[in-house]
C-alpha cells in the first residue's frame, strides 16, 4: 500500500512527538519474523510502556534528523523495527532482548541513550541497568544492612565492657 503526502506528514508528526519525549530507542531488524511474534511483542511493548513502530527508513531517517537518535541514522537500512523507552532508558532494550532470544529471526542493531549510541555487542549494558524501583531497593537493603551491622557492634562492645 503507498502512502500519499498527507499519510506521510502525519506519520512523522506523530512520531516525531513520542521521539522528542522518549529517553532511548533500540533499533533491530525484524526480517523473519512472523506477524504473530510481532503481535506478541507489541502486547508486551504495551504493558511495559514502551512503543515500537515499524516505519519506511526514509521517514524513519526524517523523524530522528535533529533528535537525541540521529546517530543511529547510518545504522538504518533493511526491515527496520524501531523502540522507544519512556520510563527506563533500558526498558525497550531489556525487552527486545528478551523477545531476541525468543525468536532468533529479531536481531538487535544498536541503541541510543544520551545522543551516543550503543552497539548490539554492549546493548547489555543498557538492558541491565537497574530500574527506578530495583535502585531504591537496592539502596533501602544497604542502609537496612548498615544499621543492623552498627547495632550489632555495639551490642558487641557493651558485652565486652561487661
Amino acid at each position: 500500500m503507498s502512502l500519499n503526502l498527507k499519510k506521510k506528514k502525519m506519520i512523522v508528526a506523530k512520531i516525531s512527538k513520542i521521539n522528542k519525549r522518549a529517553l532511548s530507542a533500540v533499533i533491530a531488524s525484524f526480517c523473519g519474523v512472523n506477524n504473530n511474534n510481532l503481535n506478541i511483542l507489541r502486547k508486551k511493548c504495551k504493558n511495559q510502556n514502551v512503543i515500537i513502530s515499524i516505519i519506511r527508513n526514509k521517514l524513519l531517517k526524517l523523524i530522528i534528523k535533529g533528535s537525541n537518535f540521529e546517530c543511529l541514522g547510518p545504522l538504518i537500512h533493511g526491515p527496520i523495527l524501531i523502540a522507544y523507552s519512556f520510563e527506563h532508558p533500558g526498558t525497550a532494550a531489556r525487552l527486545l532482548k528478551k523477545f531476541s532470544i525468543l525468536d532468533e529471526n529479531l536481531i538487535i542493531k544498536a541503541a541510543s541513550f544520551n545522543n551516543q549510541i550503543i552497539s548490539s555487542e554492549n546493548i547489555n549494558d543498557l538492558a541491565e541497568l537497574p530500574t527506578y524501583k530495583e535502585a531504591i531497593i537496592r539502596f533501602l537493603l544497604i542502609i537496612k544492612d548498615i544499621s543492623i551491622g552498627k547495632f550489632y557492634r555495639v551490642l558487641i562492645a557493651i558485652k565486652n565492657i561487661k
